[in-house]
């Protein structure tokens, strides 16, 4: 329908458009989308008899546009700022263009209050546009341009005034609209959202050039430059050289992407959010404070029941030397109970110390075994006291075992499988959590540096080593992983594109 080919303009030494060419179709929604001063508005106005070009052409289905006047072009042009006469009523503005060409009044009548019932104003045609809110302003201007059914409609920036509920709304209406009336639709933009939303193909523009066109799932996921994989929607670049079906991101290691690039050409790798997959390992952060906070606690206990066994010791020396009674015969049982060394003690004390001492007792309790058959019930208690003295050297002894019983199963495990060769290295990931290394199918590593919410989706900032700016991911709902993760970031080849560099 409408072809533009090697169309120029330059104001002094500033070049708005460079060489544009474009096909837009009939009945198609068309959207031109760049940032601001990229020569999107200027191609508009050419397009609508305000601006000439320096060089090019523009045909409109064959026929040379660029020799009829503005008003003699079948284009209608939505201006930005609406420019809506404020001494007329909203069917004023609208019937304006219609009585110009001087249409039978019945017929007027009967157009407009078609197209205000359609922009959902049939019950303010009597007000004036300072009565209006900026979106029913906007519905003005879009009736105003629609009524006359023209071949072409230009919109520039139709809804940057309006709010985002308003605006939501609006892109539907225009969308429906375009199909009712099967009118061709050309919208300038720079709200990426609102291009994708809205059109059926996007030219995308930078510095006066067509970077791309395309539909725009196509434009999204296989941006042919780096303007177009860093403009439009999130991405994440990394630069590098094609290699081995990949790009070779240095430090990074080598990256997974497709692209027809030769190898060693400098590329680009775009990776979209959503493409890339996250695999949380946690926070050890958090685990490492909670570690020293519990020692402590210990290490403080200690030292408390360290004290109670040395009075222990102390009391049984200074009762033997004021007290000669039997009952120093408990008392020294209960020294092997505490020390090594007093058994010892107890052993030589019957050769030397205790046969004179108790070589009387002995022999008045051999004599009054009737009445003191208690006391050698207390010698057998004392004597299972011994082995439990004697039990201390075991559990030496099975202190031993204890410390030799990890190592012995740690060889067990190492020797009678080779997973144990397989633990050392199931180690290695974590370790390596923070260095961006590639391990374990993962594709980089890092730690999660901010995570926030909106839309519905979870947006996480990933910090990768190697990398100066994070990674960004894109998960559907809400998300568990916190802040001072430690992750591994996962993508499939055909989720990362190669673009020329």
């Amino acid at each position: 329908m409408l072809q533009i080919t090697g169309v120029s303009r330059r104001f002094g030494e500033v070049t708005a458009l460079s060489e544009v060419s474009l096909d837009i179709r009939q009945g198609e929604f068309f959207a031109l989308l760049g940032p601001s001063g990229c020569g999107k508005t200027t191609l508009l106005r050419i397009l609508a008899g305000f601006e000439s070009p320096d060089s090019g052409t523009v045909t409109l289905d064959g026929a040379d546009l660029l020799s009829l006047p503005a008003h003699r072009r079948p284009i209608n042009l939505m201006f930005q700022s609406y420019a809506l006469f404020p001494h007329m009523t909203v069917a004023k503005n609208v019937a304006y263009g219609l009585e110009r060409e001087r249409l039978p009044r019945a017929e007027i009548r009967e157009r407009v209050e078609e197209v205000l019932a359609k922009v959902g104003l049939a019950e303010m045609a009597g007000r004036r546009p300072q009565q209006l809110s900026g979106g029913q302003r906007q519905r003005v201007a879009l009736a105003r341009a629609i009524v006359k059914r023209p071949r072409l409609l230009l919109l520039d920036e139709p809804l940057s005034a309006l709010d985002k509920k308003v605006r939501a709304e609006m892109q539907l209406e225009l969308k429906r609209l375009q199909h009712e009336v099967g009118i061709t639709f050309v919208v300038v933009t720079h709200d990426q959202e609102e291009a994708m939303s809205l059109a059926d193909r996007i030219a995308v523009f930078s510095a006066g050039r067509v970077e791309q066109v395309d539909e725009p799932v196509a434009l999204y996921e296989r941006p042919r430059t780096p303007f177009v994989a860093g403009f439009v929607g999130a991405s994440n670049l990394f630069e590098g050289a094609v290699h081995d079906g990949g790009l070779d991101g240095g430090a990074l290691g080598v990256l997974p992407g497709t692209g027809d690039l030769p190898e060693g050409t400098p590329a680009l790798l775009s990776v979209r959010p959503e493409r890339i997959r996250l695999e949380d390992f946690g926070v050890p952060d958090e685990e490492s404070p909670e570690e020293p906070a519990e020692s402590p606690e210990p290490a403080g206990e200690s030292p408390e029941p360290e004290p109670e066994p040395e009075p222990a010791a102390e009391s049984p020396r200074e009762e033997p030397a004021s007290e000669e009674p039997v009952s120093e015969k408990p008392e020294s049982a209960e020294k092997p109970e505490t020390a090594e060394s007093v058994e010892e003690a107890v052993s030589e004390e019957p050769e030397s110390a205790e046969k004179p001492e108790t070589a009387e007792s002995v022999e008045e309790a051999v004599s009054e075994e009737p009445e003191s058959a208690d006391e050698p019930e207390t010698a057998e208690s004392a004597e299972p006291e011994e082995p439990e003295g004697a039990d201390e050297p075991e559990t030496a002894e099975s202190a031993e075992p204890e410390d030799a019983g990890p190592s012995e199963g740690a060889g067990d495990a190492a020797e009678g499988s080779e997973g144990g060769s397989g633990d050392d290295p199931g180690e290695a990931p974590d370790r390596s959590k923070d260095s961006g290394a590639p391990e374990d199918g993962g594709v980089l590593r890092g730690k999660v540096a901010d995570v926030s919410f909106y839309g519905g989706v979870s947006h996480i900032s990933v910090v990768v080593p190697g990398r100066p700016a994070p990674v960004l991911v894109a998960a559907q709902g809400a998300t568990r992983v916190r802040t001072g993760s430690a992750v591994a970031l996962h993508w499939a080849a055909d989720d990362g594109v190669l673009v020329p560099q």
